[in-house]
C-alpha cells in the first residue's frame, strides 16, 4: 500500500511540476501589444506582437470560435490518422512523428529558460535533438519524464495565443466527453497506450514502473538465494512490472488553460488553475482501483471549472 503511494504521489508532483514549468514558459511568450501608427492618416491602431520561436507565431485576427473548430477538427483528423498508422504497423513512421513533436516541444521550453542567451534558439534546439532522439529511441525513464516536464508546456504555449477562456472551457468539455467515451466505451485509449508501450517502445505522457510486494519479495529471495546466475535469471523473468501512467494530453489541456488565464487575468489566478487541476487529478488517483483505466480529463476539467468559479468569485467580492 505505501508503495502504491510512493508512486501515486511521484505522478501528481511530475504533473504539478509540468504545470509550473508551463506557467513559467507562457509567461515568457506573452504577447507584447505595440501602437503602430499609419503614416498616411495618422492613425493609431494597436498590434498584438508574439514572440515564440520557429516560426509557430498564431495567424493574424484569428478568432478564438474559429481555434476551437481548428483544434478539434485536427484533434479528429489525428486520431484517424494514428488508427491507420496502428492498423498497419507503421511504427517507423509514428517514431519519426513522436520524435518531431517531441524536440520541438523541448525545444520551445528550453528556449523560455535560455531566452536572454545569445542564440537561445539554436541552442534549444541543439539541446533539444539528442534529448528526443535518446527519449524515443533508447528508453530511458529518468530522460523520458524528465523530458515531458518540458515537451507539455513547449506544446501549450502554440494554442495559448489562439483561445480565449470560454472558448477554452468548451475545448475542454467536447475533450472529456471523448475521453470517457474513448475510454469507457470503447477502450480506444487502452489500445494507444498499450500499442506505444509494446509495440513502439514508448509512451507519450508520464510513467513509473513498479513492481508488486509478492514480486518484490520474490526478487529478494532469488538474489539470496545460492542458485547460479542463469537459474537466477530464470526466476526473475517471472517477475512482472506494472506501470503507472498518465497521459501526454491530461498534462497539456490544463496547462492551455492557465496560460490563457495568465494572459488574462493574472499569476495568481492562473496558479489556482493549477492548484485545482493537481487537485482533481489527486481525487482521482484515491478513488481509482488499481489495475483499472481511468479517463482523467473528465476530473481534472472539473478541477479546472472549480478553479475559475473561485477565481471569478473573489474578483467580483
Amino acid at each position: 500500500m505505501k508503495h502504491t503511494i510512493k508512486i501515486t504521489i511521484i505522478l501528481i508532483t511530475l504533473f504539478f511540476v509540468a504545470q509550473l514549468i508551463g506557467i513559467y514558459v507562457a509567461n515568457v511568450y506573452l504577447p507584447n501589444i505595440e501602437q503602430v501608427v499609419n503614416q498616411t492618416t495618422g492613425e493609431i491602431t494597436n498590434k498584438t506582437v508574439y514572440n515564440l520561436p520557429y516560426g509557430l507565431d498564431p495567424p493574424e485576427n484569428i478568432k478564438p470560435q474559429e481555434s476551437i473548430i481548428s483544434i478539434v477538427v485536427a484533434l479528429c483528423v489525428a486520431i484517424v490518422i494514428m488508427l491507420l498508422l496502428m492498423k498497419f504497423k507503421a511504427e517507423t513512421f509514428l517514431r519519426i512523428w513522436f520524435t518531431i513533436v517531441v524536440i520541438l516541444g523541448i525545444a520551445i521550453a528550453l528556449n523560455a529558460f535560455l531566452i536572454k542567451i545569445p542564440n537561445s534558439v539554436l541552442i534549444s534546439m541543439i539541446i533539444a535533438i539528442p534529448l528526443g532522439i535518446i527519449k524515443i529511441f533508447r528508453r530511458n525513464m529518468y530522460v523520458h519524464n524528465l523530458t515531458e516536464l518540458l515537451i507539455y508546456p513547449g506544446i501549450a504555449t502554440v494554442f495559448i495565443p489562439i483561445l480565449g477562456i470560454w472558448s477554452m472551457v468548451i475545448l475542454l468539455i467536447i475533450i472529456s466527453l471523448y475521453d470517457m467515451w474513448a475510454v469507457w466505451h470503447v477502450g480506444f485509449m487502452q489500445k494507444m497506450a498499450k500499442f506505444q508501450i509494446q509495440k513502439l517502445k514508448l509512451f507519450s505522457g508520464f510513467f513509473v514502473p513498479y513492481v508488486r510486494k509478492e514480486d518484490r519479495l520474490l526478487i529478494k529471495n532469488v538474489r539470496a538465494s545460492s542458485k547460479s546466475n542463469k537459474q537466477k535469471e530464470n526466476s526473475l523473468k517471472k517477475v512482472k512490472v506494472n506501470l503507472a501512467i498518465l497521459g501526454g494530453g491530461d498534462v497539456v489541456f490544463p496547462i492551455i488553460l492557465a496560460g490563457i488565464v495568465l494572459r488574462t487575468l493574472g499569476l495568481w489566478q492562473a496558479v489556482t488553475i493549477s492548484v485545482g487541476a493537481t487537485i482533481a487529478l489527486a481525487y482521482l488517483f484515491y478513488k481509482s482501483e488499481k489495475g483499472k483505466f481511468y479517463p482523467a480529463m473528465p476530473f481534472i476539467s472539473a478541477g479546472c471549472f472549480i478553479a475559475l468559479v473561485i477565481i471569478y468569485l473573489l474578483k467580483f467580492i
